[in-house]
């Protein structure tokens, strides 16, 4: 693969990055007690992970893609449960953008793509208790609203 594609899919992972963030953000107001340490750690991971793919981009001389002010949802986000569901979602949605970067990348990039893939596989299973044979695979075949399940939605103001 080239470096081009690699680039691509690197963007593709940081912009999801970047949405699983913010729908962190929405997961954390609105998750039960009992599950908000499982959430603010998912937070932490994302913002490192994310942190990690600026570098990376940077790296391949590529200007890393830059937030969005505010996403729209997949669908409402009003309790827990539906908090649970987003969360499962966005990591779902991740293990889809980190199948495209294990297919482009090489070397250390596709271990660190394949770790990510396999983390964020794991965090969907634990917020969804579900599992599909191929993570990142299946969710390619449905339809999908934009990276890691949210869209950027410029007029939305950030709030959390």
């Amino acid at each position: 693969m080239s470096d081009g594609t690699e680039l691509t899919a690197l963007q593709a992972a940081l912009a999801a990055e970047h949405a699983a963030v913010y729908g962190y953000g929405v997961v954390g107001g609105r998750i039960d007690e009992r599950r908000r340490t499982q959430a603010r750690s998912a937070y932490d991971a994302h913002r490192a992970r994310r942190d990690a793919l600026v570098r990376a981009v940077r790296d391949l001389g590529g200007t890393p893609v830059a937030a969005s002010a505010g996403y729209a949802l997949p669908f409402p986000v009003q309790d827990g449960a539906a908090a649970v569901r987003l969360a499962a979602q966005l990591e779902e949605r991740l293990a889809g953008v980190y199948s495209d970067l294990v297919r482009a990348a090489t070397g250390a990039r596709r271990a660190d793509a394949a770790g990510a893939l396999r983390e964020a596989a794991v965090r969907a299973v634990r917020w969804s208790g579900e599992s599909v044979a191929f993570p990142g695979l299946a969710e390619r075949s449905g339809g999908q609203t934009g990276a890691a399940g949210t869209t950027p939605s410029p007029s939305t103001p950030a709030t959390r």
